[in-house]
């Protein structure tokens, strides 16, 4: 079975042009087929404040109503899309952007009403995402990415999906790289990359150097249990090992400008099954 890689880059490295041409190459430098997920960065906040449209955030979850919709897909699919597809194919990597919509690829279903405790009114609350979009084991099209990457192309996803009804969705980049990666475990040896700011998953957040090279599952919750791992980290994580219980290789967490030592194993964090 061949051996696949999917990446995915964060905020801090497109909103910062120098590290994102830096890992644009060493992106197109990995060996074998590769796909690259991507998020948006600060881009489009700025340009909806440029605009006058307010962020609207229900217990530190964003909306996202029509008009941000706008924004983000304007942004997402469209400048910073096309901006890495530019530098992959400067690289001599023939990438090709792409949104869920594009080919059907990434089916989403927009996100029911959810109900959420709220601190501030001591409460549970209905919330409305807005124009959200969530994925299941049957979203991607993985007979579809097998064709394109087999025609030597580099799929490049921006972080919008479609319900298959002409609405687009926004939905969240992690996501959709790890449903990628389980999807594409049926063609492929597959491994996931989430490049970040940190170096890896770290013992102490306060040195660069106390990376904690693998963990397994049993060593994961001991971690939680000793409040090692905590906070944002701990849904990264929870998402990570669920893709390798459904088929992935192996999932890496480290940082975007130490991805040429992944050949090597240097690299950040590796989880796998035990």
């Amino acid at each position: 079975m061949k051996s696949l890689k999917v990446v995915k880059i964060g905020g801090n490295v497109i909103d910062n042009p120098e590290s994102l041409l830096q890992f644009i190459a060493d992106f197109a430098m990995l060996e074998g087929p590769k796909i690259l997920v991507h998020g948006g960065g600060k881009i489009a906040t700025k340009l909806a404040e440029d605009l006058g449209i307010r962020s609207r955030m229900v217990e530190g979850r964003r909306i996202t109503d029509g008009e941000s919709l706008k924004v983000v897909t304007m942004v997402y699919a469209g400048l910073i899309n096309k901006n890495i597809v530019a530098g992959l194919q400067s690289e001599n990597c023939n990438a090709i952007g792409l949104s869920g919509a594009d080919g059907n690829l990434i089916h989403a279903k927009r996100r029911p009403l959810k109900e959420l405790f709220s601190k501030e009114k001591n409460e549970m609350i209905s919330v409305d995402y807005g124009f959200v979009g969530d994925l299941d084991e049957s979203s991607i099209d993985h007979q579809g990415l097998r064709k394109l990457l087999e025609a030597g192309f580099t799929p490049v996803f921006s972080a919008i999906t479609h319900d298959g009804k002409g609405q687009l969705l926004n939905t969240n980049a992690d996501t959709i790289a790890s449903a990628i990666s389980i999807a594409m475990a049926k063609e492929y040896e597959t491994s996931l990359i989430f490049c970040f700011e940190k170096a890896g998953v770290l013992m102490d957040v306060e040195d660069e150097g106390s990376v904690i090279r693998s963990i397994d599952p049993h060593y994961y919750n001991e971690l939680k249990r000793q409040g090692i791992i905590n906070d944002g980290m701990i849904p990264k994580l929870d998402n990570a090992f669920e893709a390798i219980n459904k088929g992935l290789k192996e999932v890496y967490i480290g940082k975007a400008d130490a991805l040429p030592s992944l050949n090597n194993e240097n690299f950040g964090t590796r989880l796998i099954s035990r």
